[in-house]
């Protein structure tokens, strides 16, 4: 018999460590601008340490991907969590003890940003190794759910820790990860099953280079997923700038604006929900991707003519809220189409695209910024945007066809 996922030991600790790990990452983003800016940073000092955030995790995306597919996840898991831990505790001690200079938060904020990246496609690898595949789609669904409520959490729970002390939000990080190390370290991951020595000489024989995303490459469920995963990120990280820049410039209260990213949160945390329940209604895969890509471009094509301030944060709830469904099922397909030895790699690979996109996103804000006055033209061009990712994916017969398990279904591990 089948063990429901809440009753699943490994799932359930595998789903806490990521989510300790996310809470801790978004506690981060917020606390280092924030003690760079309190010992009198400058601007360019804060820009430069989100930049070396998010540039270590995309730089290791690619190596990590291959590193979770060539030895055992559970050690990377661990290890990275573990390392995370000495770096935060070390900004920690340092801000009790009254001189944390920036080139300490810098150093700690490679480390994070890299640990933190390697750490991800271990996990999201190691996924399908705990759950059966019969499930994998519901526990997707759920882990959806992890970073929108990550975002709820963590940057309030920093701003209000930093106003008390400034050692209180380092304290925390460092507590979630030490938490995180040690309730990965007790999860048990089935081994994992054996290459069969022929299809692994046809894999070394068809990968150009050492790191083996060449078959990934050449699967077109994956290149047409892919695909579909940087259209819409670029499309929904261009919207998302151009909301807070056009609400800066219409005065949108602080407070107001707080709100919108509140209702950003709560919107994509309601969609990882009920994303499970949609799939559980039979509904074709290539429907759900295309259908909710129609959704957020019409939504989004709404929001150029919508009020400033809640009603806008409102709507950009209800987008958040379509994206959970189509990418469980995007991601679904993508693991159980993928063998286990490549699913590391598939995850470095999807990472860095995404990275790729959210660092693009916020350039072609600033372009259509520049372009024009009009804010309503410049929401319409992220709209125009995600138009062209929805016909491209109802043009794709590859995504038309979606379905969970592609020709070259995933061996499965080996339980025991």
């Amino acid at each position: 018999m089948t063990t429901p996922l809440p009753r699943n030991r490994n799932y359930r600790i595998l789903w806490s460590g990521m989510f300790l790990s996310e809470l801790a990452g978004e506690i981060a983003y917020i606390a280092f601008p924030l003690l760079v800016l309190a010992h009198g940073g400058s601007a360019a000092a804060v820009s430069g340490v989100a930049a070396v955030l998010a540039g270590a995790r995309t730089l290791v995306s690619l190596p990590a991907g291959a590193l979770a597919d060539r030895v055992d996840r559970k050690r990377v898991m661990v290890a990275t969590q573990g390392v995370r831990t000495v770096a935060m505790l070390s900004v920690a001690v340092a801000v009790l003890l009254g001189n944390c200079p920036l080139w300490h938060i810098l150093l700690v904020a490679v480390v994070e940003g890299a640990a933190a990246g390697i750490f991800v496609p271990a996990e999201n690898a190691a996924l399908p190794q705990v759950v059966p595949e019969s499930m994998l789609a519901q526990a997707v669904a759920r882990n959806a759910a992890r970073p929108f409520a990550a975002l709820l959490i963590g940057p309030a729970l920093a701003g209000f820790l930093f106003g008390l002390h400034e050692v209180l939000p380092f304290t925390l990080n460092t507590s979630a990860l030490a938490v995180s190390f040690v309730a990965l370290a007790a999860l048990h991951l089935p081994r994992r099953a054996a290459v069969p020595k022929a299809d692994a000489e046809a894999e070394a024989a068809a990968t150009p280079r050492p790191g083996g995303f060449g078959p990934l490459l050449r699967m077109p469920i994956i290149r047409a997923t892919m695909a579909w995963i940087i259209g819409v990120n670029l499309a929904f990280h261009t919207l998302v700038v151009l909301v807070l820049i056009v609400s800066g410039e219409d005065n949108v209260a602080p407070g107001q604006m707080g709100l919108m990213m509140t209702c950003f949160g709560a919107g994509g945390l309601v969609g990882a929900l009920i994303a499970d329940r949609l799939h559980a209604a039979a509904l074709s895969p290539g429907v759900l991707v295309i259908g909710s890509t129609w959704v957020f471009a019409a939504v989004a094509g709404v929001m150029a003519y919508a009020s400033r301030g809640v009603p806008l944060g409102i709507l950009l709830g209800v987008a958040a809220m379509a994206m959970p469904v189509a990418n469980t099922t995007v991601i679904t397909c993508q693991l159980s189409s993928v063998p286990d030895e490549l699913r590391g790699r598939l995850s470095g690979l999807v990472g860095l695209g995404s990275e790729l996109a959210a660092t693009a996103g916020p350039v072609i804000a600033g372009v259509l910024s520049i372009s024009t006055q009009d804010s309503a033209v410049r929401i319409l061009g992220a709209a125009a945007l995600l138009v062209v990712v929805a016909v491209g994916a109802t043009l794709s017969p590859t995504l038309r066809r979606l379905t969970p398990a592609g020709p070259s279904a995933a061996r499965q591990p080996t339980h025991s």
